[in-house]
């Protein structure tokens, strides 16, 4: 169950990341990048739950 909660949780921020990166506002686009960022570790982290198993 953790690897979908946390795959799509990766998803959703990449979304919102590559969204805010569109803004015309520097401080908007620092934040997409970050929440780029974040939800690409949450993919990592999903993918490695469904390889070790959920229980990691």
């Amino acid at each position: 169950m953790g690897e979908f909660v946390d795959k799509v949780k990766g998803n959703t921020n990449e979304a919102i990341g590559e969204v805010k990166q569109q803004s015309s506002n520097p401080e908007t686009r620092a934040e997409g990048e970050a929440q780029e960022a974040k939800g690409k570790l949450q993919q990592t982290a999903g993918k490695v739950k469904g390889a070790l198993g959920d229980d990691i």
